[in-house]
């Protein structure tokens, strides 16, 4: 979810290609309409104006499309608004354009606000929206920048142009990358996992803390196990898990062992936390694969030091259970 390339792409690029019109206003009103401060105003104002309309119709246009052909609509009628922009002479056509470009600008910027907040889980939703915030503002920067110094060299009309063609190329990319269908996905944590008793006496934290899960896979299910697992390394990597790998047992190759790290014990129950309801399907779907005796076989370990490790007689067990990541332990 979130957080992929297929959501990152079309925000980087809209911030990019669409600040653009707002970067180069000023040069549209003294440049290619032959206009003053009050023209300037004028755009500005149709803008801001086409931005709250959109707003107001943003309701009704998402009960009607999907989010991402709504998406696909903000980013070609911005690439109208900086064409018209780019190419016509007459103020009143490029007022009107500018409140097209406002209406865009404001679509696009809200859609991808409600796909990073409800594609995310709720656990990172605030890192999600942080992120989101500095690639659209970054690309903003970047933009302006970019779009300055393309006007200068090739005037002010065809840099309005050029970031038309990438605005369309942007609403295509859409075929590719399309952005993911929210109603789909409950996000909302599982809560199903408690935390197991331990023999050994540790710390929160106390790590690192190794996962290793086996798995009794036949050779007809593999290729849909390898699937499955696909999807199940990226929620332990988004969720927290450090060096996953997936292992085949060379002697009886029906054995699968799926291995992650945490940094501490607290660190897992964390991940564990983190699971959201939609990720449930890819747990069952592996269970359902799974053809041992029961459950897949989860051990949960923890890395320990091979010497040094003198107690005294009155120290507890969990003075030999010290972090191994902990800076202040006993070298």
């Amino acid at each position: 979810m979130l957080i992929e390339g297929q959501t990152w792409t079309p925000i980087d690029m809209f911030g990019v290609a669409a600040i653009a019109v707002q970067a180069l206003m000023p040069l549209i009103a003294r440049d290619l309409i032959q206009g003053g401060p009050l023209t300037f105003g004028l755009l500005l104002g149709a803008f801001g104006i086409g931005a709250v309309g959109g707003a107001l119709l943003s309701t009704r246009l998402r009960q009607a499309l999907s989010l991402e052909a709504l998406v696909r609509i903000a980013f070609i009628s911005f690439a109208v608004c900086s064409t018209v922009a780019g190419l016509s002479p007459f103020a009143p056509l490029t007022i009107v354009a500018m409140a097209l470009g406002g209406a865009s600008w404001v679509l696009a910027l809200s859609s991808f606000n409600a796909t990073v907040q409800l594609s995310s889980p709720r656990w990172v939703v605030g890192r999600a929206l942080a992120l989101y915030q500095m690639a659209t503002f970054g690309g903003m920067a970047l933009g302006s920048w970019i779009w300055g110094m393309a006007a200068e060299q090739y005037g002010t009309g065809d840099a309005l142009l050029i970031a038309a063609v990438l605005l369309v190329t942007g609403a295509a990319l859409g075929l590719w990358l399309p952005l993911p269908e929210l109603k789909t996905l409950n996000l909302d944590p599982l809560n199903r996992w408690t935390e197991p008793d331990l023999a050994v006496d540790i710390l929160p934290r106390s790590g690192p803390v190794v996962i290793t899960i086996e798995y009794r896979i036949w050779e007809e299910d593999v290729v849909a196990f390898l699937a499955v697992m696909a999807e199940r390394r990226r929620i332990r990597r988004r969720d927290g898990a450090r060096h996953w790998t997936l292992l085949r047992d060379l002697e009886n190759p029906e054995i699968w062992i799926e291995r992650y790290h945490n940094p501490t014990w607290l660190d897992y129950v964390r991940h564990n936390q983190r699971i959201t309801q939609a990720d449930a399907a890819v747990g069952e779907r592996l269970r359902e694969l799974h053809q041992g005796p029961g459950r897949p076989r989860v051990r949960r370990m923890i890395e320990r030091q091979t010497g040094g490790l003198t107690p005294d007689p009155g120290s507890q067990t969990h003075d030999l259970a010290e972090p191994l990541t902990d800076p202040n332990r006993s070298s």
